[in-house]
C-alpha cells in the first residue's frame, strides 16, 4: 500500500520521501487510511480491511463513544446536510455541517459550552459579541480558517461564498444529541 500522502517520512510504504525501495515492508502504511472504523471481531477480516482505504466513502454516522479515526477535512467536504453529528462522547462533541450559499449557522449563544469550528472549503464572515444586539467581532473567514467561540458569545457564521460552506464544529461538552442529522436549517 502506498503513502498517497507523502507528508512523513514512512517506513511502511513502497518508497520512502527520498525514492528509496523499501524491501522490508510487511504492513500497510498507517497514514494512508481516511479512516478507520472499529473492528467487530464477528466480521470478515479483508472486509474490514476494504473499509479502511482510502477510495471508500466515509459513512457519516454518530461514532462516538467508541475510538474513532477520520479524515476530517474529507468527512467535512463529502457532508451535505446542515448538520451531521459525527462523534459523540461525555465531553466533547463534532458535527460536521453545509450552509448553503447567502445562508448562515444562525445567530446563537452556548452560555455553557465553548466552540471550535474550522472552515474546510468556502468562505464567509463571522460575526461575535458579549450581546445579540452588538456583534462587535467580525472576520473574514477561508478554508483552514479556525474559529474560537468562547462560552457566552454571541455568534453566526455567514457564507459570503459561491458554494456551500463545508465547516466542522467541536462542542465542549457535547450541544446536541447523539446522532444529530438536521439535513436543512432547523427554522428558529
Amino acid at each position: 500500500m502506498n503513502n498517497t500522502h507523502r507528508l512523513h517520512p514512512c517506513s511502511y510504504c513502497d518508497h520512502n520521501p527520498d525514492g528509496i525501495y523499501n524491501d522490508y515492508r510487511t504492513y500497510p502504511c498507517p497514514y494512508s487510511y481516511d479512516h478507520y472504523v472499529p473492528v467487530d471481531d464477528d466480521d470478515d477480516e479483508m472486509e474490514n480491511s476494504s473499509r479502511l482505504m482510502n477510495n471508500t466513502p466515509i459513512v457519516l454516522k454518530d461514532y462516538g463513544p467508541q475510538p474513532f479515526v477520520v479524515n476530517i477535512n474529507e468527512a467535512t467536504k463529502q457532508n451535505n446536510n446542515y448538520r451531521t453529528g459525527l462523534w459523540t462522547g461525555n465531553n466533547l462533541q463534532v458535527t460536521l455541517m453545509s450552509i448553503k450559499v447567502g445562508d448562515d449557522i444562525g445567530l446563537e449563544v452556548h452560555p455553557k459550552i465553548d466552540q471550535f469550528i474550522r472552515i474546510e472549503d468556502g468562505q464567509g464572515i463571522v460575526k461575535m459579541g458579549t450581546n445579540k444586539d452588538s456583534l462587535d467581532f467580525q472576520a473574514n473567514v477561508y478554508d483552514d480558517f479556525a474559529i474560537m467561540i468562547p462560552a457566552g458569545t454571541w455568534h453566526n457564521v455567514i457564507n459570503t461564498g459561491n458554494k456551500p460552506l463545508k465547516v466542522y464544529s467541536i462542542y465542549a461538552p457535547p450541544q446536541h444529541p447523539h446522532g444529530v442529522v438536521h439535513v436543512t436549517k432547523p427554522a428558529e
